[in-house]
């Protein structure tokens, strides 16, 4: 059986946080705390972008949770359509990791259109033989 929720933020700071929680919250929930950490870790990266680069004024972004005993996949929906690109960031860079990040720590990611405008990033986390309750 799938579970799924969703939530929006704000285009603030403190929303990744926020979306951090929301993340860690909804797995233990769900009885999958096996991939919470990497989970985590790749919502605050790409809830990170979005907020720098995905949001429009007046626009935040929108994190949503799929779960089967198979996979997770998250999914951030921001406003912009401009696809972010993974880059080897050098040792003075201040950011630019984030992508490689995720691909390290993701089973699979990619970006897609939204309609009527924007773009869903998305990143999919293989069970590990957590139980879903």
């Amino acid at each position: 059986m799938t579970k799924t929720t969703q939530r929006f933020f704000e285009a603030r700071p403190e929303s990744v946080g926020q979306a951090r929680s929301f993340t860690t919250e909804a797995l233990i929930g769900w009885g999958l705390p096996d991939r919470a950490e990497d989970i985590q870790l790749c919502v605050s990266e790409l809830a990170t972008n979005a907020l720098v680069h995905g949001t429009t004024p007046g626009h935040g972004f929108l994190i949503k949770l799929d779960a089967d005993e198979e996979a997770v996949r998250m999914e951030v929906h921001d406003s912009r359509r401009q696809h972010p690109e993974a880059r080897q960031a050098t040792a003075m860079d201040t950011s630019g990791r984030g992508l490689i990040l995720v691909n390290a720590l993701a089973d699979g990611w990619g970006v897609e259109e939204r309609t009527p405008f924007g773009k869903i990033v998305w990143s999919c986390f293989k069970a590990t033989g957590g139980t879903t309750a």
